[in-house]
């Protein structure tokens, strides 16, 4: 594949993840969620302030976008640079299954990083959780079933959704490297990912050291 695949595939997929669905929402009701609630664009924030329908329907396009930045936009670019097009996926489907996996992470990847450092909104996005649980349903999806779990159960434990997805970052990346040890790019990409999302939770972790951060079902308190 041309170097000009990979970019754009990089650049296609970073303005599909760049789409801010949180904001989009929550402008349309009226309100500029940045300066709501924990000021957070992602899926979380968006179902304190404007309520669950609202908050799942951010939760749903979050996830879309980073599957479909892997598993349609990627064969997609690859497809249509190849010569005498003859089929949306037909080139793709036909390479080697390591080239199919590069691209697709590398799809990923420009997705997550669209979502959490939006260029609509002054590269202030979201956490990057729904977009990254996008991504791995479509590179890994045993491994985000398990990720999945333990966020559940942390959630559940705890009743704080940012343990939840930390705990989430920290078993899909483990999961990966026990299920696809073969996968050496792979592992290290959701090592680099699971690292970025509890980066992007420091916020989260300051409030839970001082108690301040707000429970699975608690209304939005002062502090943010």
């Amino acid at each position: 594949m041309p170097i000009l695949g990979y970019i754009l595939t990089a650049l296609g997929a970073y303005l599909l993840g760049s789409i801010p669905f949180g904001f989009l929402v929550a402008k349309a009701k009226g309100i500029d969620i940045r300066n709501v609630g924990s000021g957070n664009i992602g899926a979380t924030n968006a179902m304190r302030v404007l309520g669950k329908p609202a908050g799942i329907f951010v939760l749903l396009m979050d996830v879309l976008k980073g599957y479909a930045a892997c598993a349609w936009l990627a064969p997609f670019i690859f497809n249509w640079l190849m010569p005498h097009f003859s089929g949306l996926f037909v080139y793709f489907q036909n390479e080697p299954a390591e080239l199919q996996l590069r691209i697709k992470v590398i799809a990923g990847i420009a997705a997550v990083l669209g979502h959490n450092y939006t260029c609509w909104l002054k590269f202030r996005g979201g956490k990057g959780i729904a977009t990254t649980a996008g991504v791995f349903l479509a590179l890994a999806p045993w491994a985000l079933l398990v990720g999945l779990v333990v966020f559940i159960f942390a959630v559940l434990l705890t009743k704080y959704v940012s343990v939840g997805s930390i705990a989430a970052a920290i078993a899909l990346p483990v999961t990966v490297w026990i299920m696809t040890p073969q996968s050496l790019f792979l592992c290290i990409v959701t090592t680099v990912l699971g690292a970025l999302a509890i980066y992007k939770h420091k916020s989260n972790i300051q409030r839970l050291r001082a108690g301040t951060e707000n429970r699975l079902g608690q209304k939005l308190g002062a502090t943010k």
